[in-house]
């Protein structure tokens, strides 16, 4: 779904970035259990915030319609050196469970995420900004078997992101 030397996905709604796509709010439901468990970054677009970030992870704890995250990026390679972030976040009412902030800074800045699409099986997802500035393929694999990551990554670039980054995972 690393903050300032961590590379943390809102961290890069904070800084100053182009728009890359016009995100459309997302219309399909979300399972409640899209917020547990880890989630690997495949692709996502380029953002100063997670500059040099590799095998980057996202754990959700569930705790009804709030959650409790833990995000990890490796610094230069897959093996580097661990920053790790941890926060809060929340899944905003009426949005089919596709929609949820998160806090930062000890709770002064909220930042907006929308799940665009995911896999019937929860073996993927896209997730956005509301700006659509910056976008993210998650999977709860380190890695898609290539015919599903060719689908995800078509559904990405038809949503209008066409400038992806793909960070590097363990072998």
């Amino acid at each position: 779904m690393r903050f300032s030397t961590i590379a943390l996905p809102a961290l890069a709604t904070l800084v100053a970035g182009a728009a890359w796509a016009a995100a459309t709010p997302p219309a399909k439901p979300v399972p409640a259990a899209f917020y547990s468990g880890r989630w690997y970054e495949i692709a996502r677009t380029p953002n100063s915030g997670q500059r040099n970030c590799q095998a980057p992870t996202t754990d959700f704890t569930a705790q009804g319609t709030n959650f409790k995250v833990r995000q990890v990026c490796h610094r230069g390679s897959p093996r580097g050196a661990q920053k790790v972030f941890r926060t809060s976040g929340k899944i905003l009412p009426g949005g089919q469970n596709n929609r949820f902030t998160m806090s930062f800074l000890g709770g002064l800045k909220k930042q907006e995420y929308w799940i665009l699409d995911s896999a019937a099986d929860d073996s993927w997802g896209i997730m956005a900004t509301p700006g659509g500035n910056y976008v993210w393929l998650l999977s709860r694999t380190p890695d898609l078997p290539a015919a599903t990551k060719a689908v995800a990554l078509e559904k990405v670039k038809a949503l209008g992101y066409q400038k992806l980054e793909y960070p590097e995972h363990p072998a």
